[in-house]
């Protein structure tokens, strides 16, 4: 199967629709959205218009991505994931922030989910420093919000196969990166305050790529 057809699946699975094309400006972005699904970044992925798409690697845990011949040929061949891994020594092995400085530095763009891990709740946890690495480690990428609604749902925990709801991924303008005096923890307190807004349906004048 190809990345197209793939994304065209996960689009009719979900119902998130095809963001338009836009201009090429060479900037680089890191989507970062909410965390409730293994669907999650297949939704942000599949919603990126083609272009984009074939350079855009998620954020991967290593642990889950790795287990069986399936889910390892998804995530290096399709979606080309940077997989981290969550065990504490293997962790510090192999340098997660590095990896994902290193897909950047190679032209990628990124989709992180800052939370760290799966909501249970499905409210917004605290976010954990690897965004404000990743803002004031390279700050010429562009940090994109994005607000994903319904995956929970759509593809319960310990479920393979999603029901059919809708879903629902609402991108919302650049946050701009961390100001001089601005501390990590006002930050990524700010980077999170802009995705409850956009779960509120508070959303800006001008979304991202014509969401």
């Amino acid at each position: 199967m190809t990345g197209t057809a793939l994304a065209f699946l996960v689009r009719l699975a979900t119902g998130v629709r095809l963001l338009p094309e836009v201009p090429e400006d060479g900037k680089r972005r890191v989507y970062y959205a909410n965390h409730s699904s293994h669907l999650d970044f297949m939704v942000i992925w599949a919603a990126l218009p083609a272009r984009r798409r074939t350079r855009t690697r998620p954020v991967a845990a290593a642990e889950y991505w790795e287990k069986g011949p399936l889910r390892r040929w998804l995530a290096g061949r399709v979606f080309r994931a940077v997989l981290i891994p969550r065990e504490l020594a293997r962790m510090r092995a192999e340098d997660p922030l590095g990896k994902m400085l290193a897909a950047l530095d190679e032209g990628a763009d990124l989709i992180v989910f800052p939370e760290g891990t799966r909501s249970e709740s499905g409210e917004l946890a605290a976010f954990k420093p690897g965004l404000h690495h990743l803002a004031t480690k390279r700050p010429d990428a562009e940090l994109v919000p994005v607000f994903l609604e319904n995956l929970s749902r759509i593809l319960p925990k310990g479920e393979l196969l999603p029901l059919p709801l809708m879903g629902q991924a609402v991108f919302g303008d650049p946050l701009p990166g961390p100001a001089g005096d601005e501390s990590r923890s006002d930050f990524l307190t700010r980077a999170r305050e802009q995705l409850i807004t956009l779960s509120h349906g508070h959303l800006p004048s001008a979304l991202h790529e014509g969401s």
